[in-house]
């Protein structure tokens, strides 16, 4: 590949570039000596220090706060079928070492130093989010090299995310190759799932939360088990499988309700499995007024916090949610509080859980701190990678 555009940086700006960081942002870019808009977006580009020196290839986006985003520290080797190829195969080998069984975060964006780019696999189907103009310009060799590295029965591309529009790229999803079955079936910590990888959130399914599944499948056995904004029931139906009395699982979406039964149904577990649809709040509340209780209850909704901005309001909403659900359990029960939302450190989610406990006069006790899968690697230089948090928590009345 034959690069032919540089990016300049201004004095000093090339220091987070070299504590490995692979952003860029438009104010610290010399558009004196290269101007941003002479470059198309998903150009790529060798970047340069402010002195001259070459500090590798990123690929641009002028219409972006991040403006570019770095894909090789070698000025000569840009983003091409080969890089790609490696990669995959780099992502593959990780995978591999983790897990028995095809079904995981393939690539998950800069912490697989392939910025902008989520797959999904479920065995031989693929789920692919290409979500910026770099990654939508090299599509066809990237499809090429998934054909090399694993020659998927089946390809779909996932281009409706939020991530899409910021980037000014048009939306939609696809099947670039094969034809998708009747059913996407997965299997997680020994449980098995449909994923509505067209028309469900994100590709399908959220992988990240296996390992936070994982502890709490340990401990609900004979109980009774309250999983709010369930989604497809990863939390609940595992739940149910794992030896829990009864589940409730509730989410607003009747789609994402009927897709639980079909889960429940499909692991033999329809009569322990129940569903309820209704705004979470609200569900808690006529709950509550019913003098309905729960041993376990599980807390894990969307991103309340989006942008730094929303941190008040969505601080106060995870306070209130959290409030709300520990008014359902017993004398002894458990707390699973999670958050996705990147903006909310971990220790306020810990403020938050703290905050409730005492709001509700009782004690608390936490007994287990959750992360993202390894399917979905930290790049140590980018705290942004970080963002999924689980908190396992006793709640008891002294």
């Amino acid at each position: 590949m034959t690069l032919t555009r540089t990016l300049r940086l201004k004095k000093h700006a090339d220091r987070r570039l070299k504590a490995g960081h692979l952003w860029l942002y438009s104010n610290e870019i010399d558009t004196e000596a290269t101007p941003l808009k002479d470059i198309e977006a998903g150009e790529q580009a060798v970047v340069e220090a402010a002195n001259g020196k070459a500090l590798g290839v990123a690929y641009v986006n002028p219409h972006s706060l991040i403006c570019a985003r770095m894909v090789s520290r070698d000025p000569k080797q840009g983003l091409d079928r080969s890089l790609l190829v490696h990669r995959l195969n780099q992502a593959l080998s990780l995978r591999e070492r983790l897990f028995a069984r095809p079904y995981y975060r393939l690539v998950h964006g800069e912490g697989d130093l392939l910025p902008g780019l989520v797959i999904d696999r479920y065995d031989e189907v693929l789920v692919v989010q290409f979500n910026t103009a770099g990654m939508q310009a090299v599509a066809a060799e990237l499809l090429d090299a998934l054909d090399k590295v694993l020659s998927p029965r089946v390809v779909v591309l996932r281009n409706d995310t939020s991530g899409r529009r910021q980037e000014g790229l048009e939306l939609g999803v696809e099947v670039v190759k094969g034809e998708l079955p009747e059913r996407v079936l997965l299997e997680e910590n020994g449980v098995r799932f449909a994923a509505p990888v067209l028309d469900g959130q994100k590709t399908g399914w959220f992988y990240d939360h296996r390992v936070n599944r994982a502890w709490l499948n340990g401990l609900v056995a004979g109980k009774r088990v309250l999983d709010l904004f369930s989604y497809v029931g990863g939390w609940g139906v595992q739940a149910a499988a794992n030896g829990a009395s009864e589940v409730l699982c509730v989410d607003a979406s009747g789609p994402a309700l009927e897709r639980v039964a079909e889960n429940a149904a499909l692991n033999g577990l329809h009569e322990q499995v129940a569903v309820g649809e209704g705004d979470a709040f609200e569900v808690l509340a006529a709950l509550k007024a019913e003098g309905e209780e729960f041993d376990v209850v599980i807390l894990d909704p969307p991103a309340f916090i989006r942008k730094r901005k929303d941190i008040p309001n969505g601080e106060r909403a995870y306070a209130k949610l959290n409030r709300e659900a520990m008014r359902l359990l017993g004398r002894d029960g458990l707390l699973l509080s999670a958050s996705c939302s990147m903006h909310l450190a971990p220790e306020r989610l810990i403020d938050v859980v703290r905050g409730a406990v005492r709001h509700q006069d009782r004690q608390g006790q936490i007994l287990f701190q959750g992360h993202q899968g390894p399917d979905h690697p930290v790049h140590p230089a980018i705290p942004e990678t970080s963002y999924l948090k689980a908190l396992g928590v006793r709640v008891f009345r002294d």
